[in-house]
């Protein structure tokens, strides 16, 4: 496998792969804190990765400077990490999980790399996890969506909330990569958490905390969700003091709450309000966001 680079040789089954991408398809970071509880959680060791050299434009994903322990000064590539959990009492039913950022560069190619490591790994089903920004309240259940790639797994989405989305227009790695997945017959499914675009500079622990819990209806797993659920509890009431000291924004957002009860999957929008959201930002800012659970 080219530009990967091994760290443990699999030697279990893992017939479920979830991932997440950094970057234009995970807004407030949702869909890579998901996945990254999920590795803390289980745990989840890291097996492999691929190298950033090839894929990526550094003058616009920029390599970090960071201070290590040893006060030294290192350069942080952006990363693309697998990890396996491996039940101790089921060990041909792994869950491979892969956190990686999205490419400037060779999308297809950075696709076939991170199946190649799936099908290496017996990988059956993919899920994707993602986030975007939207016209939504903070104050209702984070709307979610997706799309699978067969109608058994549409319809056992539909189940368990997620609604099919019919959405066109710019795209990211996950479309890439479920088009390799649909060429491969790999079955697949993307889910998609809808973030309140006037909070976007904050993670938001709620949207992850939707995410996992949709995921849940694909994969069993055997996680406290209670570290997410104080977060997000802390999270909203955050937000909330901050639109109570703005009148205009507070107005907006009821604005968005009455759509959202009349219409529980609006096809129309609400304009963007963006000379709100500097104010909200600025405010969130200003506040200590406590401990990360992710």
């Amino acid at each position: 496998m080219d530009g990967v680079i091994l760290h443990e040789k699999l030697r279990s089954k893992h017939p479920t792969m979830i991932i997440a991408f950094a970057g234009w398809p995970d807004a407030a970071e949702a869909a890579t804190r998901a996945v990254r509880y999920l590795v803390r959680k289980l745990p989840a060791q890291k097996i492999a990765e691929i190298d950033s050299e090839d894929y990526y434009d550094f003058t616009l994903t920029r390599p970090q400077s960071r201070m290590n322990k040893k006060k030294e000064r290192i350069i942080k590539w952006p990363t693309n990490e697998f990890y396996s959990y491996v039940p101790e009492n089921d060990p041909d039913n792994g869950i491979l999980l892969y956190v990686g950022t999205e490419p400037n560069l060779k999308w297809r190619t950075f696709s076939k790399t991170i199946m190649e490591v799936a099908n290496s790994a017996g990988v059956e089903l993919i899920l994707c996890l993602g986030a975007l920004l939207d016209a939504v309240p903070h104050t209702r259940q984070i709307k979610i969506t997706g799309r699978a790639s067969s109608s058994e797994l549409n319809q056992k989405a539909q189940w368990f909330g997620i609604k099919n989305s019919a959405y066109q227009g710019p795209t990211g790695i996950h479309s890439a990569f479920a088009q390799l997945c649909d060429d491969q017959n790999m079955p697949h499914a993307n889910i998609w958490s809808h973030c309140p675009h006037y909070v976007q500079s904050s993670p938001n622990p709620v949207a992850s905390h939707a995410l996992l819990q949709r995921l849940k209806s694909f994969v069993d797993l055997d996680i406290d969700f209670n570290e997410l659920t104080l977060a997000g509890k802390a999270f909203s009431e955050e937000i909330t003091k901050a639109i109570d000291k703005q009148p205009d924004v507070k107005s907006y957002v009821s604005n968005l709450e009455a759509q959202f009860d009349q219409t529980p999957d609006p096809d129309t929008e609400i304009p963007a309000g963006h000379d709100m959201v500097s104010e909200i930002e600025n405010f969130l800012k200003s506040q200590s966001s406590g401990s990360d659970p992710s």
